[in-house]
């Protein structure tokens, strides 16, 4: 007897995809459950046949099913198994949309060493040998991933368009609502410590190593006019994201959306899927995340993704994201990003992606690159540079999320109320004019022709003020929205530097107990120096964009804004130029 599920969460299909439609608590027979990729074929009640998200059903167990019950719910279970696992390593990052709500919680006091972190790590260890307790981390590897479902896109979660154009803000989604697939939740930033090597335990790892990495890679740091700074390249580049098109996989049962892309520096392209960029974005933050800030992508869509206004959307903002990053002079170097961008084929790709997550110099293991060009630092100056960066980027998160919401309720003001009003306005005068046409009098036709314009006028002007955001406020939310991105990284970025001063801090009681050598501690304070040069060096680099982004978008801004203004004055005069002169 053919296998019963029911429906747990109501599910619009997309047109076009061989998708089944289907209610909350509505029983479907189970057609085919080998289509793979986190779905399965089903039939309804009606007959109607379609493909549905293997989490969005809940096999029926009764007793005419029998033992093929047990096997199809195992077999239901096994591919909500990620989704299971990922739901549970999120859960206490969802519960806080703010990183900066506890990156610098005050910690408990330790008065001995029988509470002291590093003791405690000792003696969980096999021996007293640090090398052994604080050794290499293990690359993070990622989920296991055939590379047949590398061009999946079940894992895509519903996610949306900015608050600001009118919908719904991710940010205030429901957290119980269910997400499509095994992905991430949209907005969400991946925490680093989910990754080996970033955690407390990676900064201590990187202090206390006795060997530095073997590696090719070198990232040196110079002292430029405004101090330490990344050595930017001769020549830069950028990337065009564009032409996006549909394609279709599983024998024309599944679509996804295609982007090209092109670097200015060579002219040659590459075709990338969202979930490439999001695999991009993964290896990045993995291997510079505690140095450097790598800012999530725009989220992830399942409903609506094929729409025209969501790709465009997508497509800018994927192209704001390449051009951060081909803007920075250690990204944008790096084999990973070279290899995303000049590929030749598809052997070259694999073997480049494999190559990319076997990476050992990840974590706190970056900052074995980074050469300074400068004498060390004494802690004291190193946490007074740290302090600063803190205070500075707390701050500016503050007054950037301000902006947003500010912008966002002007927004909503200019395409909601406000244009009514003018409306109003508009057809209030015109029935004015109406209204004395019916007098009889001749001396008022002009006036009345008046007033009509006049009226008529300010129905135009209602419609500027709908459309004028686009034209300003747009680009300046835009630009706010990355920034947000960009400082979410900071609390992650301080806490790894913070956990470093701390242990540099206790090292003279660290060599009292015998806990590490009096090498140890100076190698612990050469180490500590050379992170607090790379975040000088990145603050550099942020400042610099910083003052160039925001000069340039709120110019822009007040220019349209003056464009937009001076076009009402001149409507307005124009309605003016109309009545007669008494």
């Amino acid at each position: 007897m053919a296998a019963k599920a029911k429906v747990l969460y109501e599910f619009v299909a997309e047109p076009g995809n061989n998708e089944l439609t289907v209610k909350e608590g509505e029983t479907l027979t189970i057609t085919n459950k080998d289509v793979g990729g986190g779905w399965i074929e089903a039939k309804n009640s009606q007959g109607q046949r379609g493909l549905v998200p293997t989490d969005y059903v809940e096999l029926m167990s009764d007793g005419a099913a029998g033992s093929n019950a047990s096997a199809d719910l195992a077999f239901l279970d096994s591919l909500s198994a990620i989704t299971a696992q990922n739901a549970t390593a999120n859960n206490g990052e969802q519960a806080k949309n703010d990183p900066w709500s506890s990156w610098n919680a005050p910690k408990p006091a330790v008065t001995d060493s029988s509470g002291d972190a590093w003791s405690t790590n000792q003696k969980n260890s096999t021996s007293n040998n640090w090398d052994a307790a604080f050794g290499h981390p293990q690359a993070y590897q990622g989920p296991a991933v055939d590379d047949d479902e590398w061009d999946d896109d079940w894992d895509d979660p519903k996610s949306s368009p900015p608050g600001y154009l009118g919908y719904k803000d991710s940010e205030t989604s429901e957290p119980g609502a269910p997400q499509r697939g095994t992905g991430r939740p949209a907005s969400m930033k991946i925490p680093l410590n989910k990754f080996p090597g970033f955690g407390k335990s990676g900064v201590e790892q990187y202090l206390l190593s006795k060997q530095t990495t073997k590696t090719k890679e070198k990232i040196p740091i110079i002292i430029g006019d405004y101090g330490p700074m990344w050595v930017y390249p001769t020549s830069t580049f950028d990337c065009i994201v564009a032409d996006p098109r549909k394609g279709t996989k599983m024998y024309g049962l599944k679509s996804y959306i295609e982007y090209q892309l092109t670097t200015t520096n060579t002219n040659r392209s590459v075709n990338h899927r969202y979930k490439h960029f999001d695999w991009l974005y993964e290896r990045l933050l993995v291997k510079f995340g505690l140095a450097i800030p790598i800012p999530s992508l725009p989220d992830k869509q399942v409903t609506g993704r094929f729409e025209e206004e969501f790709i465009k959307m997508r497509m800018e903002r994927l192209q704001g994201w390449m051009s951060r990053m081909c803007r920075h002079p250690v990204v944008s170097e790096s084999d990973v990003f070279q290899q995303f961008l000049n590929f030749r084929d598809e052997k070259e790709w694999k073997t480049g992606k494999r190559k990319a997550e076997k990476d050992e110099i990840v974590g706190s293991m970056i900052f074995f690159t980074v050469e300074p060009e400068a004498p060390d630092l004494d802690i004291i100056e190193v946490e007074q540079k740290c302090e600063a960066v803190s205070r500075f980027t707390k701050a500016m998160d503050d007054g950037v999320k301000d902006l947003l919401t500010v912008g966002q309720e002007h927004w909503k003001r200019c395409t909601g109320p406000l244009p009514k009003e003018y409306q109003k306005i508009g057809k209030a005068l015109q029935n004015l004019s109406q209204v004395f046409g019916t007098s009889g009098y001749l001396g008022e036709t002009d006036l009345n022709s008046a007033i009509t314009e006049a009226g008529k006028t300010y129905e135009a002007i209602a419609n500027l003020v709908e459309e004028q955001p686009k034209k300003d406020l747009h680009y300046l939310m835009e630009t706010n929205t990355e920034y947000k991105g960009f400082l979410s990284c900071f609390p992650d970025i301080i806490s790894a530097h913070k956990a470093a001063i701390d242990k540099v801090k206790e090292s003279d009681k660290l060599v009292a107990t015998s806990k590490i050598t009096q090498q140890d501690k100076s190698n612990m304070a050469k180490r500590v120096s050379t992170m607090s040069f790379a975040l000088q060096a990145e603050m550099n680099h942020f400042h610099s964009n910083r003052i160039y982004d925001y000069n340039s978008v709120i110019r822009l801004y007040l220019e349209q804004q003056i464009q937009f203004y001076e076009t009402i004055a001149e409507k307005l005069r124009e309605a003016l130029g109309r009545f007669p002169v008494m």
